[in-house]
């Protein structure tokens, strides 16, 4: 087994409504491994999105630690976050959330304008990430101009051109056709597969969570089930 490389210890997550305590996630406790393909299901408002955003650094544990790689970033400063998810960390949302006024490069070169590279080197990643989800002829489309897979495609290749460890999935096949949404899984498994990709991927999706090495249900905060490993199983 690879090592840990994500580690959620006893996470209380809640807010307040008014005078009342909404209890969100509920002393949970989730180690994901290197490399490893894991999905998160669970009905709606069992608390999926909000580990993966705990996991991604875009929110924060009321109590619990969060811990990626050898870093706490439960305990970083705002400043440090965002400096560590420029870097270590590649988003894939459900409605892609491209600009539709920019091409597909201009959308995949975005990411870097935060780091310290040339033009040169930007191009350079940019193209390789478009050409690894197999859009290298659709480098000057605007989103308007692809279908919904391919937007994803992009989606995908923005979030890995900074060369992360780690990729979170919010419901990445959500808003996709059967044949678009298997092709997108395809992909994820083969980031995994050819990049030891660590991926984390939210899902109400049954064919796509089978994708995954190991399946995580969530039902009102904590978990119920920790699966046998699909592949192991099979």
């Amino acid at each position: 087994m690879n090592p840990e490389y994500v580690r959620v210890l006893h996470v209380h997550k809640w807010f307040r409504r008014g005078s009342e305590q909404v209890d969100v996630l509920n002393d949970l406790t989730l180690q994901v491994a290197e490399g490893e393909f894991v999905g998160l299901m669970g009905p709606s408002g069992s608390g999926k999105t909000t580990l993966l955003n705990l996991i991604a650094g875009l929110d924060r544990p009321t109590s619990g630690e969060v811990w990626v790689k050898d870093q706490c970033i439960s305990a970083m400063s705002e400043g440090q976050l965002a400096g560590w998810r420029t870097r270590g960390i590649g988003f894939v949302f459900q409605f892609y959330h491209l600009l539709p006024v920019l091409s597909a490069y201009r959308n995949v070169e975005m990411p870097l304008l935060l780091l310290p590279l040339t033009a040169a080197e930007r191009k350079e990643r940019v193209l390789t990430a478009l050409d690894l989800v197999g859009l290298a002829d659709r480098v000057h489309h605007r989103p308007g101009q692809l279908s919904g897979g391919q937007q994803q495609r992009v989606g995908i290749a923005r979030a890995i051109v900074t060369d992360p460890d780690l990729i979170v999935a919010d419901e990445p096949t959500g808003d996709l056709d059967a044949k678009s949404a298997e092709e997108i899984l395809a992909l994820l498994c083969e980031l995994k597969t050819s990049l030891n990709k660590t991926i984390v991927m939210v899902t109400h999706d049954p064919r796509a969570a089978a994708r995954a090495d190991r399946v995580v249900h969530l039902e009102k905060g904590q978990l119920v089930t920790e699966p046998t490993p699909i592949s192991a199983a099979m």
